[in-house]
């Protein structure tokens, strides 16, 4: 890899400055595998070469792509740079408030600060791969001429995952549907008599689970808020703060492996696959539940003594209020029912954008006749994760002359070892939907590249797409901010047994 890297910080700067002008035709790119005829060629870096110099642009798009990703580690560093700027820009509005009140002028509007709302844009992990994609196409079509680009966008690309992603994501996260899994946690919770520790099990138990239906994304939120309310406002001893949002993540990166439509690593890979729901319970389905009630269990050993102070049952008095605006405006279970079928629907035409689309607008039109029992149709969300898998099909469609030979000549254990290092250090879909490009990859390299990207996708707040929002939710009950290094540890016990059980168990 150190070699690849110095490949291209040599050959890349040649390939963008050189002294060819762009060609205003249009040709296929990227070139098919077979057209760099390089069977003769064994060494990993001797065929790397070869195709660099077949085809000079394919180090700038991974140029690009390796920045995309560097990217990803600063987001934090961007975000922490907004909130300072928005703060400096709001003193200084005190600040001339305070100063034409003095003279006796009319004080000035209060605005907003474009420098702080830009590098909140910057700070966003979902819009990053979005963000350099666009550089990324204006040098392609400067090299290789706009044809190429536009034809590389509208026929060698797809983009019905992250178009499905979008619908599902806002159809799972309306009130209908996350009452009805809040209340299914419930029912859970109250055969412990809802103690805070029956909770603990419930919602790191069924609400990840559930995420195979109701997706990732919207599991995340339900869980994380539900934690919350009836978990972390406890006073939660450290070690189990960290243990329980270890847990949590790696859960619901595991959780959502039932189904081949809530998980965005399988979503990625699915069609390319041929992958089903019944083969995603054949060999995750049991082997996911096993590894979260595995880990739960195991963790509750080695920490229930920090459980003692949390015995007694909980009442709180917000939850009392919302438990009483649902009772005086319940929702009617034909209102649930359609929201329920229009998630079938879009499962059953994920693959087909105009019924899907189609589908998604006579359901924002029910949405409004129906606004007494709903809540904001929530798009913010499922738009930034649809846009992140938009980015990543469009680099990584620029990937596969080095994925594939790099890949292509590992086992299962090395792939499932990678993928699981690796997606701690990038979006486990990523991680697959490269793996995705690889041609000749086995039914065992397709699942330990899979198994290794969801077992690893609770090690980092990146390596999930659903992470930055359960991590939102409860950072305010983490006084010195969420580590990384503390949810690294208390991820890895989980990380190791749900791997286990994944890979043993198929």
């Amino acid at each position: 890899m150190l070699r690849f890297l110095l490949l291209l910080a040599l050959l890349v700067p040649s390939v963008l400055f050189g002294a060819s002008p762009a060609d205003t035709g249009t040709q296929e790119f990227p070139p098919a595998l077979e057209s760099y005829a390089d069977a003769n060629l064994t060494s990993l870096p001797a065929i790397l070469l070869h195709r660099a110099k077949m085809e000079p642009f394919n180090l700038v798009g991974t140029a690009v792509f390796i920045l995309a990703i560097l990217h990803t580690f600063f987001a934090t560093k961007f975000r922490h740079m907004a909130h300072h700027a928005e703060e400096t820009h709001r003193q200084r509005w005190w600040e001339a408030v305070r100063l034409a009140e003095k003279e006796g002028r009319p004080a000035p509007r209060e605005t907003v600060s474009i420098r702080g709302r830009l590098l909140h844009f910057l700070g966003e992990v979902e819009a990053v791969f979005g963000l350099w994609a666009v550089p990324l196409l204006v040098l392609m079509a400067t090299r290789l001429g706009p044809g190429t680009a536009i034809n590389y966008l509208e026929y060698r690309l797809h983009f019905n995952e992250p178009l499905f992603v979008v619908v599902i994501m806002a159809l799972a996260a309306t009130r209908p549907v996350m009452e009805l899994a809040e209340r299914a946690m419930r029912a859970v919770a109250s055969i412990g008599n809802g103690t805070p520790l029956a909770w603990w099990f419930s919602i790191l138990t069924l609400g990840p689970l559930l995420g195979s239906f109701v997706t990732e994304p919207a599991a995340m939120t339900i869980c994380a808020l539900l934690l919350g309310r009836q978990f972390y406002r406890l006073n939660v001893p450290k070690r189990l703060a960290y243990a329980t949002l270890g847990l949590l993540f790696v859960n619901i990166s595991v959780g959502g492996t039932l189904t081949h439509f809530a998980a965005p690593p399988v979503l990625m890979v699915a069609s390319r696959w041929n992958w089903d729901t019944v083969h995603m319970l054949r060999h995750f389905g049991l082997q996911a539940v096993t590894g979260v009630v595995l880990s739960n269990l195991t963790v509750y050993l080695f920490l229930r003594r920090d459980f003692v102070g949390l015995a007694a049952p909980w009442e709180n008095e917000e939850l009392q209020a919302e438990a009483a605006e649902q009772s005086l405006h319940p929702i009617p279970p034909w209102v649930t029912g359609v929201h329920l079928l229009a998630m079938a629907w879009a499962v059953v035409n994920a693959h087909h954008p105009v019924l899907l689309i189609g589908g998604f607008l006579f359901f924002v039109a029910f949405h409004l006749a129906t606004e007494d029992f709903q809540q904001k149709l929530e798009l913010r969300g499922p738009i930034l994760v649809g846009f992140f898998l938009a980015g990543l099909v469009v680099h990584g469609g620029l990937q596969q002359w080095w994925i594939a030979p790099t890949l292509g000549g590992l086992g299962k254990w090395p792939l499932f070892s990678m993928a699981t290092v690796l997606t701690a250090f990038n979006d486990n879909a990523a991680i697959t939907y490269l793996a995705s490009l690889v041609p000749g990859f086995t039914d065992t390299m397709k699942h330990a590249v899979v198994a290794g990207a969801v077992t690893g996708g609770g090690l980092t707040v990146i390596a999930n797409a659903p992470n930055p929002a359960g991590q939102s939710i409860l950072a305010k009950y983490f006084p010195d901010g969420i580590s990384p290094l503390g949810l690294a540890l208390g991820a890895l016990g989980p990380t190791l047994l749900v791997g286990a059980a994944i890979m043993l168990l198929d």
